[in-house]
């Protein structure tokens, strides 16, 4: 593993256990990850599960979340074919996990022998999500911070646009506007008045599919955006 993270120009990440809780190393030669199917809106793991593994999605969407004290959900990220989620630097997770919509995960064992295997591909793609991940966490913290319904709304759905590699201007959205409003920190009638204002002025329409939605005028959405 380390020889992997080396050849990828940066620091080792995973160490040989979790911290107070040893993970046994394998004696044979590491397994490649498992496939596991996921029902639409089931559980995946909780916060404070124990991290033994991580994910990475095949096909279908996973949210991550975590649960405020008021009992307000926070979605820090939806997860897109190709995305690795669930890499903890401690012992547990410290979000939960679901699946959007009917989801196939590849399961890996937090085991550097199974990161090691195929040249270090795997730890290569580990790597790779990590900076991904770190980068759109920043992005999304300053559209918290930052930003209007409206523009929130705009960043959003750019954003995805470019994630799923639609190929045109029609994005057909996994998520409700529920996710959408607990991950952008809005309400669902916020997420509907924007919505229904960015219609109005012509930069998307809103086929009789609600999910659907056609960006009209990417200039004027990415002048909202920036």
């Amino acid at each position: 593993m380390q020889t992997a993270l080396a050849t990828a120009g940066l620091p080792p990440v995973f160490s040989t256990s979790l911290p107070g809780r040893a993970l046994p190393l394998p004696t044979t030669e590491a397994r490649p990850g498992h496939r596991r199917i996921v029902a639409a809106e089931a559980e995946i793991f909780a916060e404070g599960d124990r991290a033994g593994s991580f994910y990475k999605v095949v096909s279908g969407v996973v949210r991550t979340y975590r649960l405020l004290a008021d009992g307000r959900r926070q979605i820090d990220a939806f997860h897109l074919p190709g995305d690795i989620f669930g890499l903890e630097a401690g012992a547990e997770h410290r979000f939960n996990a679901e699946a959007v919509t009917e989801a196939q995960l590849e399961v890996h064992r937090r085991e550097p022998r199974a990161l090691a295997g195929d040249g270090g591909a795997l730890a290569r793609e580990v790597v790779a999500s990590m900076m991904r991940g770190l980068e759109r966490a920043q992005d999304h913290m300053m559209l918290l911070g930052r930003k209007s319904a409206r523009e929130r709304i705009a960043t959003f759905l750019l954003t995805m646009a470019r994630r799923m590699a639609c190929g045109g201007t029609a994005l057909e959205l996994p998520m409700s506007r529920t996710d959408m409003a607990d991950h952008l920190g809005l309400t669902v009638e916020s997420v509907s008045r924007a919505v229904t204002q960015l219609e109005r002025d012509g930069l998307i329409a809103l086929p009789p599919n609600r999910r659907m939605v056609v960006l009209r005028d990417m200039e004027a959405l990415a002048d909202l955006s920036e």
